[in-house]
């Protein structure tokens, strides 16, 4: 007999996948992900996955007992052709389906136009305040913000990020320094919401600005990437990275469409089709930091509330930062969208 569990598909940001209740899971949850996912496979072809890793995803959601926190969530990355089910990241683009979903499912109650739904990420014990737009007492999916790597429009769901600072790492700068050297590289390792080494694409013997599936078949460019990022596991407190879906490995150039930076991402094998929301926030982080290799690439708005458009393969993703008057990094946001695809059973 087949497991049968109630399941949402939503859309989040550019990433898509299944959202869960936590307390409707089987005691085997990563077999049973596994087995709905379709992996180890290619294709994923016996089951929901998309044969993508954006699109092998999962959010396991519960009611929380924090003191003004709404939800806990946590995020899970289901490998597509290993049979991993990680929780050694968050996923800012499936994070923009959580509010939604936790309004549809009853875990929070709608308020007028606008609901906001405070959300702790449990992987990286941090928190998100999302502002979902509702309409009798439920998520509207429909609206005219429309974010690069999604068709169409739909409803803007901004997202405030708070504390993200070395909330995996245990600091912004795990080394204490804007700049190291590795393998003869300059470096920048961060983690402001996402573990991130920043590099400058020119040093690697690349453009920056060729395209996913030319990075993904330069075995020689990720050869070398991985083992970069094998040096940079112990030097930021993630230990040894072999298995782990983190750090994320980010070259950067000058922005080509009018950005603040241009990138492309190793999640951490395969070259990413955009570039997540977390990973963003930390690179535009690292434009910010004068000595970092990003800074002197990077195109900065004057002021103390920064617009930083962060390019990527199939578009930019847009970050909002403060600094402080003392230097400091305020919080950071980004709007992003989500669509409910279908809610109903899901067998395993």
């Amino acid at each position: 007999m087949s497991d049968a569990v109630r399941c949402m598909w939503m859309r989040g940001g550019t990433s898509k996948g299944g959202y869960f209740l936590a307390d409707e899971l089987p005691a085997d949850r990563d077999a049973f992900l596994l087995r709905i996912m379709g992996s180890p496979d290619e294709r994923q072809i016996d089951g929901m996955g998309g044969a993508d890793p954006l699109t092998s995803k999962v959010a396991v959601i519960k009611k929380s007992d924090r003191e003004g926190i709404d939800v806990d969530y946590l995020f899970l990355q289901v490998a597509v052709d290993q049979s991993v089910v990680s929780d050694g990241q968050n996923c800012g683009n499936i994070l923009a389906g959580v509010g939604p979903f936790a309004i549809e499912r009853g875990l929070v109650n709608a308020t007028g136009d606008s609901t906001s739904v405070a959300i702790f990420m449990e992987n990286t014990q941090q928190v998100a305040i999302a502002t979902v737009p509702t309409v009798d007492g439920l998520p509207n999916y429909n609206g005219d913000a429309a974010i690069d790597g999604v068709p169409g429009t739909a409803a803007a769901i901004p997202l405030e990020f708070k504390d993200t600072a070395g909330s995996t790492c245990g600091a912004l700068l795990p080394t204490g320094q804007a700049v190291d050297n590795i393998e003869g590289i300059d470096v920048t390792m961060i983690d402001n919401g996402m573990p991130v080494v920043v590099l400058r694409a020119a040093d690697l013997g690349i453009t920056g600005e060729e395209s996913r599936e030319a990075l993904d078949t330069n075995s020689e460019l990720k050869a070398r990437l991985e083992k970069i990022r094998l040096r940079c596991g112990p030097l930021m407190n993630l230990g040894d990275v072999t298995e782990k879906t983190v750090p994320k490995m980010t070259m950067v150039s000058t922005a080509k469409h009018g950005g603040a930076i241009s990138t492309r991402t190793f999640i951490p094998h395969r070259c990413h089709a955009s570039i997540g929301v977390l990973g963003a926030v930390s690179v535009a982080t690292a434009c910010l930091l004068p000595e970092s290799p990003a800074a002197a690439l990077a195109s900065i708005p004057e002021g103390s509330n920064k617009q930083l458009s962060v390019e990527h393969p199939i578009g930019s993703t847009l970050i909002q930062a403060r600094l402080e008057d003392d230097g400091t990094l305020g919080p950071t946001a980004i709007v992003r969208t989500a669509r409910k695809l279908f809610d109903g059973t899901v067998f395993s």
